[in-house]
């Protein structure tokens, strides 16, 4: 959601900093333990999938569950492991899914519960796996539960944060509890008129906080998870978790403010202020831990594959990681890794930004966890438009060879680029909340336009007039059809990437070394006794290079064999190319093995 627009940029000043230091002469190795018997979720490949542009099926120009059903064959095919379904449940639509009015049900315009399970039992049929967003922090203003609590009804009155707000002194009115602030600009207090209270909301104003220090909240929210895995979903992803919890009252009931943070001059954005009081509190590192229990114990108790836990957050390393667990619990699965969105967007794309970006995660982990890498989301720019179309390859080609798991959001495989979206155009609540003059450094629409299946009529998305969001402008050169037909294209790129993942023991199970070479240049290795070593090479300057690889690894071949190639390398795939004097064009990226 929201946190996707990283939350301090004072900690990305902090990176800006940190990359000044010359890492291009250090090599890092990581070990990773072999093993056959890793669970589905180490190696996967996950797919995002925001419903609402992948696949509409009824005409009405927005995407559906049958129009994902039908499309299952493409992931398929693609070689995605469990897809990632974006909100789908019942909702006023203000925040498009994000305000759940019904956590139990299925949101009209995206189908019914039917449809629903008969995605299920078709991605079982092919060996896919459906994973839901839990969006645990809010509901909407619209959910029976609110208007239970506004109403003070037994069971509901401290479902949400609730509160008399403070006098003051020299006018005599009411105000806000504190200056917080929400994240689609103003006040994180509103004033409920029948309750005679301000209720927090971090986020839209119809999208209150749920209390999570009302023990009736935490078990409600837990019947939702097990209610969704007798649905069969293979797990959650959860959403902007560092705000479930925010500092208690002090001994006279008030709360803090939050300090000018010196970041914007804007009062009413977020970031004017800092965080210190309304994110990453200690009570939300063990609320995750009860989910995973959750999780556990189902499957403990009906027996069937580990359901895998996802959690959204972009808070500093020291507090990400303890969602992992420690040795006496377990925790997420996999707190996702967005380092390749946050550092490099703020730092540009080189080498050591992706270099510095690997380090941040592998070297802050707990022992024994599983990394992930993450490209994009529908919050965040594209990952064509922010790093260049030309380096999308390198970056796919990137989070496929690195250990653990990687996220695609979907047009990823493609190279789908942002759509430009007018003001007149824009849907998002948090452009909507601001004005025609700064609305796109707020909006997430470019990256939410729909899906391109074909270069016809609207981009193959929808048989209907409309488009809910207007289509990219590229739609007509890139899209499945097109890629599909071609020899050598994005696509077919990441399908041979998947292919490789799949097949290669050593992606699977092996070590990773890796390190700047020749300022531009960049170099992984992932090696396991017995197979073959998979080296990835890529320029991210902008002029061609020639670079030694023994200077990486003195233990290499002369000669390593071409797997994979970016769309623009003239090199052929198949051919064993010298390792002395290795040519790399600008954006240039290469997979070879040491067979």
């Amino acid at each position: 959601m929201t946190l996707a627009l990283l939350r301090s940029k004072a900690f990305t000043t902090l990176l800006s900093l940190v990359l000044l230091v010359d890492l291009g002469q250090a090599i890092q190795e990581t070990t990773t333990t072999a093993s056959t018997s890793k669970d589905w979720w180490e190696t996967a490949q996950f797919y995002q999938i925001y419903p609402r542009s992948f696949k509409d099926s009824d005409g009405d120009g927005i995407g559906d569950l049958n129009g994902i059903t039908s499309k299952l064959e493409y992931l398929k095919d693609l070689g995605v492991t469990a897809a990632w379904l974006s909100p789908i449940f019942t909702s006023p639509m203000v925040d498009f899914g994000y305000d759940i009015s019904d956590f139990f049900d299925i949101q009209p315009e995206y189908g019914t519960l039917d449809d629903f399970r008969n995605l299920i039992k078709k991605a079982n049929e092919l060996g896919l796996k459906i994973i839901l967003d839990f969006v645990p922090n809010h509901s909407s203003d619209e959910n029976d539960w609110f208007k239970k609590s506004v109403k003070r009804e037994k069971g509901y009155a401290d479902y949400y944060i609730w509160h008399d707000g403070k006098v003051n002194a020299t006018t005599g009115k009411r105000e806000p509890p504190s200056n917080w602030l929400q994240y689609f600009r103003g006040s994180a207090w509103q004033w409920n008129e029948e309750r005679q209270q301000y209720y927090l909301h971090q986020f839209a104003v119809q999208q209150p906080d749920l209390n999570y220090r009302s023990p009736d909240v935490v078990a409600q929210m837990k019947r939702v998870l097990r209610y969704w895995l007798n649905e069969g979903v293979a797990g959650f992803r959860c959403d902007t978790v560092p705000t479930l919890f925010e500092v208690q009252p002090d001994a006279d009931g008030q709360y803090p403010d939050e300090a000018i943070s010196g970041i914007t001059q804007d009062p009413d954005d977020r970031n004017f202020l800092t965080a210190k009081y309304v994110e990453d509190q200690p009570e939300t590192i063990d609320m995750v831990y009860q989910w995973r229990t959750v999780l556990d114990d189902y499957q403990r108790i009906y027996g069937g594959n580990s359901s895998v836990l996802l959690i959204e957050t972009y808070s500093p390393a020291w507090y990400t990681m303890q969602f992992y667990g420690n040795r006496s619990v377990n925790g997420a699965h996999l707190p996702f890794n967005f380092n390749f969105i946050s550092v490099i967007e703020k730092n540009g794309l080189s080498a050591k930004t992706v270099q510095y970006s690997i380090d941040l995660w592998l070297q802050n982990m707990p022992a024994g966890r599983t990394p992930n890498w993450v490209l994009g989301n529908h919050d965040r720019r594209r990952a064509a438009s922010r790093y260049g179309l030309k380096h999308i390859d390198a970056m796919n080609m990137l989070v496929m060879i690195l250990p653990g798991a990687s996220v695609t959001y979907q047009g990823e495989e493609l190279g789908m680029t942002d759509g430009e979206i007018s003001w007149e155009d824009t849907v998002d609540p948090w452009a909507c909340n601001s004005n025609p003059n700064i609305f796109e450094q707020y909006t997430r629409d470019p990256e939410r336009t729909p899906f391109q299946w074909t270069s016809g009529t609207n981009a193959g998305f929808t048989q209907g007039p409309t488009t809910w969001l207007p289509l990219a402008a590229d739609y007509k050169t890139i899209n499945v059809e097109t890629e599909s037909a071609a020899d050598h294209s994005h696509l077919t790129i990441y399908k041979s990437l998947t292919a490789l993942r799949r097949s290669s023991k050593t992606l699977q199970n092996g070590n990773t070394r890796y390190k700047v070479l020749s300022e531009d240049v960049f170099v992984v290795k992932r090696s396991l006794s017995g197979a073959a070593s998979i080296i990835y090479v890529s320029n991210f300057g902008s002029s061609t290079v020639t670079v030694n690889l023994t200077e990486f690894d003195k233990t290499l071949p002369a000669s390593l064999g071409l797997l994979i190639r970016s769309l623009d390398s003239k090199k052929t795939d198949g051919v064993k190319y010298a390792i002395g004097q290795l040519e790399l064009e600008s954006g240039e990226a290469l997979v070879f093995s040491t067979e």
